[in-house]
């Protein structure tokens, strides 16, 4: 089956989103400029330290997170499949005068357009949704990792893509059963934009996404869940003390994110 529709559409989407996210809020990016951390506390602690490090970023959107890890010491280059969004992170990095790499591509062909290996593969939060088949992903990843580098995945929880948009009822399958389509109105960065789009996206179990990456040699080092998000980014959530959201009703019941560690 081809998916190069899919793609395409999930690509246009994304280069519509990008001109609404460098202005928004939620990514913040004039108090990034000045200092502010985009990172969260959970891939801060379990990423640790990257200074003198090569990093390579998988889907990274218009490349805050790429650039924090070069703020942080670590030789990076970042990879989307968005062209608007790429070209947004080359114009961020000569602004703050950053080193960073950045290669427009499906993660699947990375190969055809990126040379080398890396210290530390790393993804994060609502990456692999959109890849159809996990076995080519995770090819990849152990592709550009060196002997005894590592590979690092934060993401929303699949448990949580079960959910409807409005979070009150299950609504989608566990397993990858098949494509889910969902007509989208606005942004998680901006509920109130004005854009309208489809897009194409892909369940993925914890099993299907850890098998993934034993299945290519990698060692699992850990798996950690969580029962709230860093991001206030879904419908119905509640802030809490901690600083992090969690659905109204079901705190500490629903797990909402999870990390890997794999080593090669």
């Amino acid at each position: 089956m081809s998916y190069q529709n899919f793609f395409d559409a999930n690509r246009e989407g994304w280069n519509k989103r990008t001109e609404v996210h460098k202005t928004s809020a939620f990514y913040n990016v004039e108090g990034w400029k000045k200092g502010d951390e985009a990172l969260t506390a959970v891939e801060l602690r379990e990423v640790g330290d990257v200074s003198g490090k090569s990093l390579l970023h998988l889907q990274c959107h218009f490349g805050q997170d790429t650039l924090s890890w070069a703020r942080k010491g670590a030789t990076v280059t970042g990879a989307d499949l968005s062209d608007s969004a790429v070209q947004y992170a080359r114009e961020l990095a000569a602004e703050m005068n950053l080193p960073a790499e950045f290669v427009c591509c499906n993660v699947y062909d990375l190969r055809d357009h990126l040379q080398g290996q890396f210290d530390i593969v790393f993804t994060s939060y609502g990456t692999i949704g959109w890849l159809p088949d996990l076995k080519p992903w995770a090819e990849v990843v152990a592709h550009f990792l060196k002997p005894g580098g590592f590979f690092y995945i934060a993401d929303f929880h699949p448990v949580l893509w079960m959910m409807d948009d409005d979070m009150t009822h299950l609504k989608y399958p566990y397993h990858n059963k098949e494509v889910i389509v969902t007509e989208q109105q606005g942004t998680y960065a901006d509920r109130e934009s004005a854009l309208e789009y489809k897009e194409y996206g892909w369940n993925h179990s914890l099993g299907e996404i850890i098998n993934s990456l034993i299945n290519v040699g990698l060692r699992i080092e850990f798996l950690n869940e969580y029962d709230f998000s860093p991001y206030n980014c879904f419908a119905k959530t509640v802030k809490g003390e901690d600083g992090n959201y969690r659905i109204q009703g079901l705190e500490g019941i629903l797990p909402m994110m999870y990390s890997i560690k794999a080593v090669k």
